[in-house]
């Protein structure tokens, strides 16, 4: 009997109370602030937080105004960060604000309906989970999820809003069979004991989440170092864009490196991802291929992409050139085809700054949406 082929394959997400969620949270808050009064606003907005205090700069070129200090104290507020306990106050912290116009040198090529900058974009999909999305990355949200619900409603007493979660699981052939290990840090205050949260945690975050992939095997590992009191911003700077991995499908398939957070949709750093994780998806919802990874390339000033590639890991049914044909078909490429079929001028994007942009049937994610799928498999002849 030939033994399978076993490797592991491991994913984190974090909690919208990590530091580096807390900005991609604010800069999209502002984004949506923007495009809600000005659809063709053009926004590339950072924040970094650090202890007591929160930086917002970038620039702006739009018909709106955006009240940046409401803005952040709110998102900080809804975040969770009320209690001085935790850290940073939404009323108490400094909040610098440092935004000017959009530079016209990247204005004339966007003007002209061509990328805002130069770079490459990748889509993933495959068919081993309901979402089209790897098992790790969606059990490791599903943690983060589900500690946000806990301390949110009360079920689990004196927990903060800053938390991790990581989830390695196990795999034959390419195919996922058990979790191997659970990481679990979650912020508290010091009137629990280790133990209480541990059980806690245990009981109402891991076993609803994870339980059904979990055996006598898996190794659960919370709060490793003992105490996780200093959180958030005091115990850790934050930045935009930070946790791309996170926001993506955790470290399965490529990464091009850019953030999306902050980021209006001309920025191909985002649309560009967006409608790349629809092709792929709608090729695997197809049955064209059990995964797909789709490249593209867009240089600054210029509409089409300077290239699409297509990879399907050797599962696809029929020739990647056929594949790449369809693609090419089917899908507007440049960046205002992307932003008239996915409907990206409206403000839905701070919902994507925590537990991930893709995988989620939210309101608004048509980068979502399978709509293609019958068109492609019937061109494609299956």
């Amino acid at each position: 009997m030939k033994m399978p082929k076993i490797n592991f394959i491991t994913s984190e997400s974090v909690t919208e109370g990590h530091p580096d969620k807390i900005c991609d949270q604010i800069s999209d808050a502002v984004l949506d602030n923007l495009i809600a009064q000005d659809p063709l606003s053009r926004v590339a907005v950072e924040t970094l937080v650090t202890t007591g205090s929160v930086h917002v700069a970038g620039e702006v070129t739009t018909r709106g105004y955006a009240d940046v200090q409401r803005i952040v104290r709110q998102t900080i507020h809804d975040i969770g960060y009320c209690d001085p306990a935790f850290g940073i106050d939404c009323e108490d912290a400094g909040v610098w604000v440092s935004i000017h116009g959009q530079s016209p040198d990247i204005s004339q090529g966007v003007d002209k309906d061509g990328a805002g900058d130069q770079g490459m974009m990748y889509g993933y999909a495959c068919n081993e989970t309901p979402e089209f999305m790897p098992l790790p990355i969606m059990l490791a949200h599903k943690l983060t999820k589900r500690m946000a619900e806990a301390r949110k409603n009360g079920e689990i007493k004196s927990i903060g809003p800053d938390g991790k979660s990581q989830v390695t699981i196990e795999y034959h052939d390419g195919k996922p069979m058990r979790i191997d290990a659970i990481v679990i840090a979650q912020q508290h205050k010091k009137d629990i004991s280790e133990d209480e949260l541990k059980k806690d945690i245990l009981e109402k975050v891991v076993k609803p989440a994870c339980g059904r992939f979990m055996d006598d095997k898996t190794k659960v590992h919370i709060n490793a170092t003992g105490a996780f009191i200093i959180g958030g911003p005091e115990g850790d700077t934050g930045v935009t864009g930070r946790k791309i991995i996170a926001d993506t499908y955790g470290g399965v398939g490529r990464h091009g490196g850019g953030g999306f957070s902050g980021k209006d949709p001309t920025k191909v750093d985002r649309s560009g991802a967006y409608i790349a994780r629809y092709i792929a998806k709608n090729i695997v919802a197809a049955g064209l291929a059990d995964k797909c990874e789709i490249a593209l390339s867009y240089a600054i000033g210029v509409a089409e992409p300077t290239s699409v590639n297509v990879d399907c890991f050797g599962t696809n049914k029929i020739p990647e050139e056929k594949i790449a044909e369809l693609v090419r078909r089917h899908f507007r490429l440049t960046p205002k085809g992307i932003i008239e079929s996915l409907d990206l001028r409206r403000p839905i994007f701070k919902q994507t700054a925590a537990y991930g942009h893709f995988g989620r049937n939210d309101m608004g994610f048509t980068w979502e949406k399978t709509d293609k799928a019958d068109i492609l498999r019937k061109e494609a002849g299956l």
